[in-house]
Order: structure tokens, then sequence, then C-alpha cells
């Protein structure tokens, strides 16, 4: 049997962002049924920062995160995570990329329904092997407000703790980035508001580093900088976002479609970016 490719043991912070797309193309079908998602996209996340992605329905936004994440592959150009260029990598040593280095969040939860809270939140640590940091755990748990419930099942949650045992899970490996997929579409305000204030305060005290998508301005008004895909590219930036001015540049590409650009990391000089994949 051959062995798997060693991943580069380079942090992120050395090696520059934490994630970049160069050139990135999907092309789902061929000839008239031909649909391109994403159109040569060049976009770099950097270390530590909150970003969100938005965009009109069929931008290519959920596309964009999940070949970023490796959960679909790139029809042309390179993903990287760190120093790890994901579209060279067999099967293997991408599935271990993703269980050791990335943390995924999905609208729908994905929590075992048979297993306890705690036993959700360790999941992916099981399955990879590896010993649980008690005191990074207990750290995570008193953040997301879990200590209490750690022994009851999703059923016995509601859905806005069922989504923080999902943040949880996801910081459980201490990931070089987190990949959240419209957190809170299935929240209400009230749970919405505390999942993000979570996500929020894992960049701001543990220097986390993730890549939310989402559709709702008031989600993306936690993020320190939000990206805009239109017809398949990028084609603005917006740092230091509030409500207001993301509905406001929102309307601006839903009554222009069609404008294609890309955008890099943003400048320092300008003010303030399934649980079967994490195991």
């Amino acid at each position: 049997m051959s062995q798997a490719t060693p991943l580069p043991d380079v942090p992120a912070s050395a090696a520059g962002p934490a994630a970049r797309a160069v050139g990135l193309t999907k092309v789902y079908g061929e000839g008239e049924t031909q649909v391109v998602a994403l159109r040569s996209v060049d976009v770099e996340f950097a270390v530590g920062r909150f970003t969100a992605i938005m965009g009109p329905s069929g931008s290519g936004k959920s596309t964009l995160m999940h070949c970023m994440a490796g959960l679909d592959s790139a029809s042309g150009g390179k993903v990287f995570i760190g120093e790890s260029d994901l579209t060279t990598m067999k099967d293997n040593d991408l599935t271990r990329l993703r269980r050791e280095r990335m943390g995924f969040v999905f609208q729908a939860f994905n929590l075992v329904p048979t297993l306890t809270a705690e036993e959700n939140i360790t999941l992916p640590l099981d399955i990879a092997g590896r010993k649980v940091d008690r005191e990074w755990f207990d750290l995570v748990v008193g953040t997301v407000g879990l200590a209490d419930r750690l022994s009851h099942k999703p059923s016995e949650l509601s859905g806005g703790q069922q989504q923080r045992v999902a943040c949880a899970r996801a910081m459980a490996t201490r990931p070089d980035i987190i990949f959240a997929d419209e957190p809170t579409g299935n929240l209400d305000s009230r749970s919405g508001a505390e999942v993000l204030g979570f996500l929020r305060r894992s960049v701001d005290e543990f220097g986390q580093t993730i890549l939310m998508v989402t559709h709702d301005a008031h989600a993306a008004a936690y993020a320190d900088r939000v990206v805009f895909l239109a017809d398949g590219a990028v084609v603005d930036e917006l740092l230091d976002p509030n409500t207001p001015a993301i509905l406001e540049r929102m309307m601006t590409f839903e009554q222009a479609p069609g404008a294609h650009g890309s955008v890099g990391a943003p400048p320092s000089t300008t003010s303030p970016d399934s649980a079967a994949e994490q195991g």
C-alpha cells in the first residue's frame, strides 16, 4: 500500500493567506446544458479574519466555498489552503487535509442523532484517533455556552443549541480555517445572533479564520470583510461592513448583473474577511 503524501507543515500565517483561489473555474455539464458557475476567480482569504461571501441567487457563492473547501473539484485553476494545493491532491490526502485542517458548519447542523452533544463535538477527533485536549474543549464549550448540555442528544436541544454544537465541533480540531455555509439559515433571529456571536468571538479571541456564505446582510455584518459575487465572478468587496452598506451594494449587483472582475486580499492600508468530512 502506498503511503499518503505528507501535508506541508507550514502555518498559514507564515505562508501568506489562509486560503486562496487562482484562476478558479467551475463548469457543470456540457454543450447546450453547460453552466459556468465560476469564471477564473482570483481571491485570497487572510489569516485570522472573518470573511462573508454574498451574491444574488446563482452567483456562484456556494460553489466557490465548496471548491475552496475541497468538497467540489475545480474545472480549472488552483485552490490553496495555506501552501497545500487541493487541485493536485489524491482523494485520501484531500480527505485527511479536510479532517485535520478544516472545520465545517452547515445550515442543516449535521449532528449524529444517537450521540450526545459532547460526543458530536469530539467526533472528528475520535475518528482521526486524536486525543481530546480537555483544556481547549472546555474553553470552546464554555464559549458557546453548552457546559450544561453536553449529555443531551440533538433531539433534546433547540435549533440554536444544535448549531452551537456544530460550531464547537468545527473548532474542536483547532482547524486552519472554518467553512460555514448559511449557518443561521434554519435559526430564528435570537439563535442566529448567538451563533454569529460565537463565530465572531472565535476570530477575535482565538485567531480563527472563517469563510461564511450567507444571503443575510445582517449576518454578513458580523464579518471583517464581505466578498461579492455576480455571474460566477468576484465583482467587489466591502471592508468593515455594516448592514445598510451591504444592502446598498447588493442592490447594485442585482440591478446590474453580468459584471466580471476579481479581487485579492484586503490591502493593509484600507480599514477593516459534513460531520463526515470532519471525520
